[in-house]
């Protein structure tokens, strides 16, 4: 017989560790970010859009300040090894 766990174990993104703040979404964060190639700091953005009003509020609306900063900074890398 099948288990829970068993299935757990065969399709690990049907579950979510550490709480329930993506749950209720029609679209995981994980699934939006990997369809669409995202980058690790675009990907953040999204997961704390998705969490900030249930899991940490304000602190997480600074993360996604902070990864918007990381983002511009990664741009501008590519834009100056472009004009070398």
């Amino acid at each position: 017989m099948t288990t829970k766990t068993d299935m757990d174990r065969a399709f690990p993104s049907s579950r979510q560790e550490g709480g329930d703040h993506y749950a209720k979404h029609k679209i995981q964060p994980y699934t939006f970010i990997t369809v669409n190639h995202l980058s690790f700091f675009q990907g953040n953005v999204i997961k704390y859009v998705v969490r900030y009003k249930d899991k940490n509020g304000a602190e997480d609306l600074k993360k996604i300040i902070h990864y918007c900063e990381l983002e511009l900074e990664e741009l501008g890398k590519e834009d100056n090894e472009t004009t070398k």
